[in-house]
């Protein structure tokens, strides 16, 4: 359980990666390849009606023109990550994660 702040460190950590970027606006020019993420659920544990344990789910996507980017690999590997779908966009592929931190 850690901060959106430390997961885009081990985001940006990763092998190959330009840059990780947290809900970039419409039409920001970003550089390739990235990780573009958001949070998109809240997991919590009660106890005596309280909240005691709150883990965010990030919905994670990496961006390559490669399709087979070590990216995509290194998102995989990490510690309560799931794959959900993977597409091509124009040039760019795009692989797309929940991932739990």
């Amino acid at each position: 359980m850690g901060t959106r702040q430390q997961f885009q460190d081990l985001l940006s950590s990763i092998s190959g990666v330009q840059k990780a970027y947290f809900q970039p606006p419409e039409g920001y020019l970003m550089k390739y390849p990235c990780i573009v993420y958001s949070r998109d659920d809240t997991y919590k544990q009660f106890a005596n009606n309280n909240p005691y344990i709150i883990v965010y789910r990030y919905l994670v996507t990496a961006i390559d023109r490669n399709p087979d980017s070590p990216i995509f690999r290194a998102l995989e590997l990490l510690p309560k990550s799931t794959f959900v779908r993977a597409y091509a966009k124009g040039d760019l592929n795009h692989q797309v994660f929940e991932i739990y931190f």
